[in-house]
């Protein structure tokens, strides 16, 4: 295979074209123990400020705030509970794939892993939980249609038509691409940390809000994370009980999860804010 010119080479890394990862803030694991801090205030529980900490991080690109985030959230010295809160932040952020493209979660999580203890980085699943097989398509698909239908009902069928209309396969793709293999979570085998109905509503509205020019599936989301309520997804089985779930869901909690993201966005961009799509820097 041909090599890239010098000229290709130099254009490609070129800084006002930001082709690195974006580097953690020294103030960063004081911005994610104050969302603790007031998470704990407000009867949130960890596994929810954790994954709105983590969605907003990976959608930032900022593999190194990532790696904060987990020693903010390990203080403990707890072997167990780091393991588990790795392997929470891993799923999380393969969740972020759907919303924010392969290449941040690529780029994320193939650092987070790197920056982990060895004893944890030993104990973390090795087993896949998602591969497709005959025997398994019917109820990928079976939990797509579910997740969808809980998340944007009494619209669900007009929005498949919607997108019908601007291509007939994108509803086919986001259906049996995303909203069954990945977003819903598999059975068997479980994943090692379960995301659940109610956080991937969070990871959404994290990832969404920390994008910025999608304010109409924020929104969308936003009344899909309340459905979780509505409908009783919440507490189907399989699904673990979300401390603070329900207060998240109301419009006091709903304006503290994009309030958390806002803080996360303004210290990882230095007050510019988001990195996820900002245009290519002037030359000049």
């Amino acid at each position: 295979m041909s090599k890239l010119s010098q000229p290709l080479k130099t254009l490609i890394s070129a800084s006002f074209a930001r082709p690195g990862m974006v580097a953690a803030p020294k103030q960063i694991r004081s911005v994610y123990s104050a969302i603790e801090e007031d998470a704990n205030a407000r009867g949130v529980g960890r596994a929810s400020w954790l994954t709105i900490s983590t969605a907003a991080t990976m959608t930032m690109n900022s593999p190194e705030s990532l790696a904060a985030l987990y020693h903010t959230a390990t203080l403990s010295g707890d072997t167990a509970s780091a393991v588990q809160t790795a392997e929470l932040m891993r799923e999380v952020g393969l969740k972020c794939i759907s919303f924010n493209g392969i290449p941040r979660t690529i780029n994320c999580l193939g650092a987070f892993r790197s920056s982990l203890p060895e004893d944890v980085v030993k104990r973390l699943s090795t087993k896949e939980t998602r591969q497709p097989s005959p025997q398994n398509l019917a109820g990928i698909t079976e939990r797509g249609n579910g997740l969808w239908k809980s998340i944007y009902t009494p619209f669900d069928e007009k929005l498949i038509s919607k997108l019908s209309d601007s291509h007939p396969d994108l509803p086919v793709h986001i259906l049996n691409s995303h909203y069954g293999p990945l977003l819903s979570d598999p059975s068997s085998p479980p994943p090692a940390a379960k995301v659940g109905r109610v956080l991937t509503s969070v990871v959404a509205i994290s990832c969404l809000r920390a994008q910025t020019g999608v304010g109409p599936q924020v929104t969308s989301h936003i009344f899909g994370l309340r459905k979780a309520y509505e409908d009783g997804s919440y507490k189907a089985q399989g699904e673990e009980e979300i401390e603070g779930g329900e207060w998240l869901a109301s419009n006091e909690g709903s304006l503290w999860i994009l309030e958390s993201v806002d803080k996360v966005v303004e210290a990882i961009g230095g007050g510019n804010g988001t990195t996820f799509a900002p245009g290519i820097r002037s030359k000049l």
